[in-house]
This record gives structure tokens, sequence and C-alpha cells, in this order.
């Protein structure tokens, strides 16, 4: 066997996998189109160019005349930079290839300029329909890509020839293995390399309590002094815990700890049918729980609270109930990429409406669970470039194995969610109740955000598809104490792992948070480097004053059970 026909272990580098990593979704336990709405869609779409073809006939014709200089060899039509599909010299030496290129990305553009016709011609629409069309639109133009067909991609037929047809023998057995391990859909990470506890949710600790919902991990000083206030970790309900605590190097929870804060995290049990009753208030009840354990171990009165993505719903509903109650166990919050309020443009919210959420809620009623596995599936169509059909050249057409890279390690380890819990985290989605006073009510007590009085460190990413950045500005504004707004120049995923030492990392803030989230960003100073050390900044000067740090983990009735990452993060429902 030659060289190049080695089928090695593809180590990635962060930065290259950037593109696949911002599209992934993360933990956001919502709705998503059927492939019959999608069909619908389409339908509906066509059905609107076929009854004002006088509305769209110039596109028409802009797309006749562009072919025509496409077949004389005129056209100077090109892929964009950032459109890694035709980078084969192929595109631009060979003619064939050449005018086959130039031919699908005239059509992709006409398709997607009709798209926004109809959108500017609709009456009366909101920004959903419109939206779910130009969806339904970019699935039906990604998959039609030429280089997603063999005869179509020069690269995949080059390296045929370079490894002597190997490479094909290996894209049908990765095909074969993906269509019975999962679900048909093309594997995006090579698991071999990782291991949790070893390799990824390494971070030295203890399980210090394990409930019926989840565990509690104190994480061990790793500095001889330690602030008295400890912080509490929130992680989502789906997908695992060590999102923040990645490989070492890249782990919050490492850079935390290293900075002399004393650290705990939850880590929620992978539910199964049998929990299907377990709902918002069970999961708030764990939190505040979770909350009195810290206090007790470390021997104060409150904590700070750190959550994420839909960890940081449940938290906000739990500082709800608590501020209503007088209950002044949270010292100050921190929300990261948490969309607590729904009528800003989303990916998460553009299938919300009243048919789609009673159908979800009804599946996941049948099943006892939200199966995320394929739900992850489903969103994977999302972003069919990033997650679907890049992969499906890569481990198919050119027969390599996917990179090994630790988030898409994470985004695969996915978690159920209780049907109940779904339920209500949909009616949170569709209703947006988070925004007015009273309108949600958790274990019996009406929510009003406005009560918790205590500081609150809000961080959204610029580019981030699932919990816009201007919904993290209105997360802001509904809480009742001073409030520090940030927002990370990365999408939803990439700004979690936010390690030191990216040079294109960057994060802006303005101490004016105002109620125009453009206004804010026009006057916020920009920043080189991680938000991490500002957050650092901002918990430590509320964390109290600094003690030595305990020669033991655990402390009072809860003594540790097992080394960290426990039992609940590895379990199966």
């Amino acid at each position: 066997m030659t060289p190049a026909a080695k089928h090695e272990i593809d180590l990635a580098h962060p930065e290259d996998m950037a593109p696949a990593v911002d599209a992934i979704l993360g933990a956001n336990p919502f709705v998503a189109l059927s492939p019959r709405e999608t069909l619908r869609t389409l339908g509906q779409f066509i059905a609107n160019l076929a009854a004002h073809p006088e509305r769209f006939s110039s596109r028409f014709s802009d797309l006749t005349f562009e072919l025509m200089r496409v077949a004389t060899g005129t056209s100077e039509i090109a892929p964009e930079d950032n459109d890694r599909r035709f980078s084969d010299p192929a595109f631009s030496e060979n003619p064939f290839y050449r005018r086959l290129m130039q031919t699908y990305l005239a059509w992709r553009a006409a398709m997607h300029d009709l798209v926004g016709l109809a959108a500017a011609t609709a009456d009366g629409e909101d920004w959903k329909a419109p939206a779910q069309e130009r969806f339904a639109v970019t699935l039906l133009t990604e998959a039609l890509a030429p280089t997603n067909l063999l005869p179509g991609n020069p690269a995949a037929l080059k390296r045929i020839f370079d490894t002597a047809g190997t490479s094909l023998i290996f894209g049908i057995r990765n095909f074969l293995v993906d269509l019975v391990t999962n679900n048909g859909m093309p594997a995006q990470v090579d698991k071999r390399p990782f291991e949790v506890g070893r390799t990824i949710a390494a971070t030295p600790g203890a399980v210090v309590h394990r409930g019926a919902l989840c565990e509690v991990i104190q994480y061990r000083p790793a500095t001889a002094q330690v602030y008295e206030r400890p912080v509490l970790l929130v992680p989502p309900q789906i997908n695992k815990y060590y999102v923040m605590d990645m490989a070492p190097k890249r782990s919050f929870t490492e850079y935390a700890v290293n900075r002399g804060l004393q650290f705990f995290t939850v880590s929620w049990r992978n539910p199964g049918p049998q929990d299907r009753d377990l709902g918002l208030d069970d999961y708030v009840a764990a939190c505040e729980e979770a909350a009195a354990i810290a206090a007790e171990i470390t021997g104060g009165p409150d904590v700070n609270l750190a959550a994420v993505c839909a960890g940081g719903i449940t938290s906000s509903l739990m500082l709800g109930h608590l501020a209503a109650r007088g209950d002044k166990r949270i010292n100050a919050a921190t929300l990261i990429v948490t969309m607590l309020d729904s009528s800003e443009p989303s990916l998460t919210g553009m299938f919300a409406n009243e048919e789609t959420v009673r159908a979800a809620v009804e599946a996941s009623r049948v099943k006892g669970v939200l199966d995320a596995a394929s739900l992850q599936r489903t969103f994977a169509w999302l972003r069919p470039n990033d997650l679907v059909w890049n992969y499906w050249v890569n481990n198919y057409l050119m027969g390599k194995d996917p990179a090994a890279f630790d988030i898409l390690y994470w985004n695969a380890d996915s978690t159920n969610l209780p049907a109940r819990l779904h339920a209500g985290f949909l009616e949170i989605l569709l209703r947006n109740p988070l925004v007015e006073a009273d309108a949600a009510k958790i274990l019996e007590t009406p929510i009003d955000l406005r009560r918790f009085t205590g500081d609150l460190y809000v961080l959204a990413g610029l580019t981030d598809h699932i919990c816009a950045w201007r919904a993290g500005h209105r997360a802001a504004r509904l809480f009742g104490g001073d409030t520090e707004f940030v927002v990370s120049a990365s999408g939803h995923v990439q700004s979690l792992v936010s390690p030191p030492g990216n040079f294109k990392a960057k994060y802006f803030t303005n101490p004016r948070l105002g109620d125009d989230p453009d206004h804010w960003l026009k006057g916020a100073a920009e920043h080189k480097g991680t938000w991490w050390d500002n957050w650092l900044d901002w918990i430590e000067k509320r964390s109290g004053a600094k003690r030595p740090a305990p020669a033991n983990l655990g402390g009072g009735r809860y003594a540790p059970i097992e080394p960290a990452p426990g039992k609940y993060v590895r379990g199966r429902p």
C-alpha cells in the first residue's frame, strides 16, 4: 500500500474545524422541520413562482443570459472565498469542470434570489415563513452540488487514481458502517482518540452528591489559596456537561480552577422513557439543591451561578423562583449563550408554531423522551454543507475518516430529554413568557426575572445562529440587578470553548447596556483574546476573600462518592 493510501487518523486543528463547529446546534432541545413540511414549503415556493411569473421573469432572464456566457466561456461567476467545494484546480483550469461549476453557481444564485423576491413581495407574513422557504431551497441547492457525486468531484477522482482504488474501497466501507451504526448519516467525528475522564472531562475532582436527576461534581483546587464563594455550573440537559471541560488546555473548568475558584458542576443523568413525567419543576428543584450542596461544602451562605444554553433557561427560572421567596442563595449569576426571549429570529425559533410544537410534544410523549440523537440528525440538515455534504464527500468520495475533534465528539455524545421537560421548553419557546412578569410559573411560584437583583454577566455570540446575540442583549435587560453584557466574536459552541492562544479570538464590551442592541455594539470596545479572562476578572470580584484551599473534597453531609467525571456522564438511559 502506498503512503497516500494509508488509512490514518486525522487529528484536526481547531481552526480547520471552525465551519462545522459553528454549525452544530449544541444543546438546544427544540423543534425541526419534518421532511413532509420541507416538501410542502418547497411546493408553496414553486406555486408562488407559478402564480406570479411577472414578478420573477427578470431573474429568469438574467439566469438565461448568464448560462449563455457560461457556455461561451465568458462568464466570470466564481465561488465565494469560503466555499471550499470548488478549491480543486480542475474547476479553474479544466473547461468542462469550470462550466459545470459556473452552471451550478448561476442556478443556485438564481434560486436564492427568487426566495428573496418572494419574501419581499409577501404580505402580512412574519419572519418564519420566508426563513422556512430559504431553508427548503438551501436543502435543494446544496444537495444538487456537482461535488456531491463522484463524476463531478475531480479531487475524489484523482484520489482514486493516486491510491490505486483503495480510497473507493474505504469510502464504500465508511458508507456501510454509517448505514448500520449512524442511521445512514455521515459520521462527523473520529471517536477513537477520546475517552471521557482521560482525554476529555479530565479536570481532577470528585462526585460529592448523586441524586435521581444529577450528580454534583466538586473539582480539586489547583492553587494554595481559593476564593471563599464557590461557582456552580449548570450545563444543558441535552448533551453532556463537559462542553465546559473539554481536552486539557481547552477546558473552561480547568482554567477557572487554575485561577483559584472553588468550582462545582452539575452532571445530568441520561433519562429513559420511565422518566417521561420529569419536568421543569423537577430540574429547577435539582439546581436549587445543587446550589445548597455547594454552599454547605464550602461553608458559606450562597454561591455564584454559571449556566449554559438550555441550562441557562432552567437557571433563570430558578433565579426567579428563589427571588420570589426572598431566598438569597445565589449571589451573582452568569448566563452563557442563553435564549430567554424567543422573538428574535433564529434557527431554534424558525419552525416553532402551534402545529410543529404540538407534533413535537406528541412525539416525545409517545416515546417518553425526546430522542436527542434523532434530533441532531434532523438538525444537521439545517447546515447541510457544513454538517452533511462536507462529510459525505470526505467519508465516502474521498475515502477518509472524519477528523478527531473534541467538540464534535461532545456533540455526538447526546442525551435524551424527558417528555414533560421537552414540552416545558417548547412552551417557553412558543409563548415567550419570560419577558413578562408572572407569565410563567415554577414550583407554584410566578416568575418575574426582575426580582433577581444580584449582579449578572450575560455572554452572547456575534455569529451565533442558535441564540442570536440581539436575543442575548434582550436577556440582559430582563433582570433587576447590575448587568455586564459581553459579546464573543464567535458562534454558538465556539463561544463556549474559547481557550487562550487563539489569535482570532476577540470579544466586545460596553458598560452602557441601553435599549438598542445595535447601538450597544456600535459603541462597544473590541478586545483581543478570550472572554474567559474578562469573566474571571468579573467573577473574582464577586467571590469574596481568599483562604487556604481545602485539603480534602466534600464536607458536612457530603463525602466524595467516586472520582470525577462520575457515573452519569457515561450513562445510557
